[in-house]
């Protein structure tokens, strides 16, 4: 009797293991919703409409309670949601890790979110290759802040990734250069329920999980459709 009851307990806990660990991810998506919407409440100070509806895919870094940090580095998590077929409806959300030299994910003790623009297919495409490293593999700099990029337009559409920072309230372009994206295989799986590999889940037919919902309809709000199509 005893060991059919060690056993169920057992078994229970590893049931319960993979609900704590998506609820890692949930938590992540909830979180990455919140940073868009508060940002794009304020069109004075955040991202400029006409460079949000060009973007073919968002991604968002949301503040950590606890960050690594190493020998003059940092490390996060974020995801990217991508507009289906480029210019479409915004798709399933892919989990990445995220680690470099230092940018302060956590400067003074308080937290920073991060919100990044990828502007063509070419960025897009080259994040899911594997490990990229922002200005080498792929063109990076700091966004622009306001209701539009008018002007300096021209410029920005031939860097691949925008990227930019918030920090004690303020919301400002900051270059992610020297950092490494790369797949956070085990936060996918946990959030599909299977082994995916991010080009299925950003460029195929992956149905948007439960959890991402709430990304996709304040990033519809703020763009219901925009980019440019994807290159096959």
């Amino acid at each position: 009797m005893k060991s059919l009851l060690s056993l169920a307990l057992v078994l229970g806990v590893c049931a319960a293991l993979p609900a704590a660990e998506q609820g890692k991810e949930v938590e992540r998506l909830q979180k990455s919703a919140e940073v868009i919407d508060e940002v794009m409440k304020t069109p004075e100070k955040g991202v400029p409409k006409d460079l949000l509806d060009h973007s073919v895919c968002v991604g968002v870094i949301p503040s950590q309670k606890k960050v690594a940090l190493g020998l003059g580095g940092s490390y996060g998590r974020g995801c990217l949601v991508c507009r289906r077929g480029g210019n479409g409806l915004w798709g399933a959300p892919w989990m990445f890790a995220i680690g470099g030299p230092s940018i302060g994910f956590q400067i003074g003790g308080q937290a920073t979110d991060f919100v990044l623009l990828v502007m063509n297919a070419k960025g897009a495409q080259t994040l899911v290759k594997g490990k990229t490293k922002l200005g080498a593999d792929a063109s990076v700099a700091g966004g622009p802040v306001g209701r539009t990029a008018e002007g300096a337009t021209g410029v920005l559409m031939q860097t691949e990734i925008l990227t930019y920072s918030r920090s004690r309230g303020a919301f400002a372009g900051l270059s992610l250069e020297g950092q490494v994206i790369k797949d956070d295989g085990t936060a996918n799986e946990n959030l599909y329920g299977r082994k995916i590999v991010a080009k299925d889940i950003l460029f195929g037919s992956t149905g948007v999980p439960a959890a991402g919902r709430a990304l996709d309809a304040v990033l519809t709000k703020a763009s219901p459709r925009g980019g440019e199509a994807f290159k096959k």
